[in-house]
């Protein structure tokens, strides 16, 4: 309520008097001569001493321009943050992903162009990473297999087939490929926990194909599935880019599954207002196209 006349002397304050303080404002002399006197009369009080062409403050004035120099010191702060947010020079985004593979690339160009913004990244399953979108946890997300979601801005990165993965020692680790029924019959699967996109596809495919599922081990996280199946407790299913590269495995290529892996990156629409958000998408040329389709 009282900002502008509270500004109006602390200029004169600091300035020595009503000339340079309206200067310094761009004000008109009797604009701010009557910004001073509305405070001072609003409060029945006397702030400076008047004296000819000298101002000096009272005691009650000196009182003042304490609390008048903590104040304008916070506000020259909070606009220097936000200036500082708006060039993107500062700022943060909490980025929750599937998996780093496809993550750190993105973080890695964004990076290159923005120093300033940190970044937190969360590795989690799908239900988790759309779950802490929807409760502004995140900022952005990248997940598997996105579906059709109003709330959300999706961005396809890329499709990949499943293969299943031995130990170097498994009895398989020399196959060219594994059928559906091979994997339903001969051996014992090692499964994600529920909520992975991954075992909703094995699960999909082994139903489509009329065949049973036998679960060795259910795990939490891709890391343990590797760690599982190194230790020969059975067979796992990734998406290829996902298995990557570990001296103990082998990849296997699945002959007869059709489905594949969409990783997408993924925030809530009302966040692509965000000029971080905006900035991450234009550093890896992914803004302008959408996909899936979301009406």
């Amino acid at each position: 309520m009282y900002h502008s006349q509270l500004r109006a002397f602390h200029a004169v304050a600091t300035q020595g008097g009503f000339s340079k303080a309206a200067a310094h404002l761009g004000l008109t002399q009797p604009a701010l001569s009557d910004q001073v006197k509305k405070l001072e009369e609003r409060f029945n009080v006397l702030l400076f001493h008047r004296h000819k062409r000298v101002v000096r403050l009272t005691q009650l004035g000196e009182q003042l321009l304490e609390i008048t120099q903590r104040k304008f010191t916070l506000e020259k702060q909070a606009v220097d943050l936000l200036s500082a947010h708006q060039k993107l020079e500062k700022g943060h985004l909490n980025i929750a992903a599937d998996t780093p593979l496809h993550v750190i690339p993105l973080i890695a160009r964004f990076k290159r162009d923005f120093e300033g913004i940190t970044i937190s990244l969360r590795i989690g399953n799908a239900e988790e990473i759309l779950s802490g979108l929807q409760n502004f946890s995140y900022d952005l997300g990248i997940v598997a297999d996105m579906q059709e979601d109003n709330r959300f801005h999706s961005v396809t990165l890329c499709r990949d087939p499943l293969v299943a993965f031995v130990s170097k020692t498994h009895p398989w680790a020399t196959k060219q490929g594994v059928t559906l029924k091979e994997l339903a019959t001969e051996t014992e699967l090692i499964l994600r926990e529920p909520g992975s996109r991954t075992r909703n596809h094995v699960e999909r495919e082994f139903a489509m194909a009329g065949l049973s599922l036998k679960v060795a081990l259910e795990v939490q996280g891709r890391e343990a599935a590797k760690e599982a199946v190194a230790s020969n407790l059975g067979v796992g299913i990734v998406s290829k880019p996902e298995f990557g590269h570990d001296s103990r495995l082998v990849e296997i290529p699945l002959s007869d599954c059709s489905a594949t892996m969409t990783e997408s990156l993924v925030c809530l629409r009302e966040k692509l207002e965000l000029r971080s958000v905006k900035a991450f998408l234009n550093a890896n040329k992914i803004v302008e196209t959408e996909a899936p389709s979301v009406q």
